[in-house]
């Protein structure tokens, strides 16, 4: 289905693009062919590389390619925008509501093009560059007054693959254990790839510290790259998983609930799906409980069942523009919840994180990555 969709933005993008170009018929036919090789992009992934998700690709091609890619659908958006307004324009001239009409040229489309190509090379250097720190404070109102202060830092969908390697883990946990973190808790989507091609990307993870430990959860990404051989992966570098169960965590006295589920896609691979009512099962009374959930889409739920915070990544905040104004009205239709930052709903904190890498399309026009740091 994606590649018939890349397929129909490819051909939409030729149509409207091409025609109008000051150059010669074999120059159209040229330029259109390779607009459609540009939106075959992942298709061809698939093909010579075996997986759409991590190609196995030189760096360079990766990021050419992601920036010619990024370029095509920014371009369809504002091709789109305009043959609205075309048509709008027409429709209020046979109205008699307007005299004049909306016309549309060669230049329009060569000032399309540019605006496109510059506005994808800065997605593609927000994508690849070292995300900034994010700092928040976050209240939890069963948060005992010893605890007060207590630092979490949340890593989520670090993607790691040919583009995002050992040497930007290991940026990740320079950052992270510079911050001197309690807690650390990764929230999913760490790879793109199975642990044979990607287990040295993520070797780093093994010198990650927190006073309090290091929590993971699952994301959808673990269950398509081989989850049960990532888990004994991640346990060989440290990482406690907490898929539908929960650990006690004693600090200065006092105690903190943190919990995890599995995550929704499981359910595709036979394996156990969200089980908040296990997870949560002889959780002690007024102890706060933080969550650690991939998918945010369950938040409203997870609120009636005593969570205090939901911590969450998977939506890289939109990623890219308009894609962001789109998912985000999705996600507050069908899962009452946002695609990005803190929501607080009476004693419930939802907390989404943009994430640390990037997937699919290699550039990040809105969405910036970052790596989140709570101070409860």
């Amino acid at each position: 289905m994606f590649h018939l969709v890349a397929t129909l933005i490819g051909l939409y993008v030729i149509i409207r693009f091409v025609p109008p170009l000051p150059v010669g018929t074999v120059w159209k036919w040229l330029i259109a062919a390779f607009i459609f090789l540009i939106a075959q992009y992942h298709l061809l992934n698939r093909i010579f590389s075996g997986s759409m998700a991590s190609p196995e690709m030189p760096v360079p091609v990766l990021i050419l390619a992601g920036w010619l890619f990024g370029g095509l659908l920014l371009l369809m958006f504002l091709l789109l925008v305009r043959d609205i307004a075309i048509l709008a324009m027409l429709a209020m001239h046979k109205a008699g509501l307007t005299g004049t009409t909306l016309r549309s040229g060669y230049r329009t489309v060569l000032v399309m093009a540019l605006v496109v190509l510059s506005l994808s090379a800065f997605g593609v250097w927000q994508a690849i560059r070292i995300p900034d720190i994010r700092r928040v404070d976050i209240t939890l109102k069963r948060l005992p007054a010893a605890l007060d202060g207590i630092r979490l830092v949340q890593i989520t969908d670090l993607h790691a693959s040919r583009l995002f390697s050992e040497s930007w883990t290991r940026a990740v946990v320079d950052k992270t254990n510079a911050i001197r973190p309690d807690i650390i808790v990764m929230t999913g989507d760490l790879v793109d790839g199975t642990p044979a091609s990607r287990a040295a990307d993520v070797a780093p993870l093994a010198d990650i510290r927190a006073r309090l430990g290091v929590f993971a959860v699952s994301g959808n990404h673990e269950y398509y790259s081989g989850h049960d051989q990532w888990r004994q992966t991640f346990a060989r570098l440290g990482l406690n998983f907490l898929e539908n169960a929960h650990v006690q965590l004693t600090d200065q006295g006092q105690c903190l609930i943190l919990a995890g589920l599995s995550d929704p896609v499981a359910i595709r691979f036979s394996l156990p799906t969200p089980d908040p009512d296990k997870t949560l099962r002889e959780v002690l009374p007024d102890v706060p409980v933080i969550l650690l959930a991939h998918q945010p889409s369950g938040a409203a739920a997870h609120a009636q069942q005593g969570v205090d915070l939901q911590l969450s990544g998977h939506t890289h905040g939109g990623q890219i523009w308009p894609g962001d104004l789109v998912v985000g009205a999705l996600y507050a239709l069908r899962y009452q919840c946002p695609i990005n930052g803190q929501h607080t709903d009476g004693g419930f904190t939802l907390a989404v994180t943009r994430g640390y890498g990037a997937w699919g399309f290699q550039l990040r026009t809105t969405g910036r990555a970052e790596l989140l740091c709570i101070d409860l």
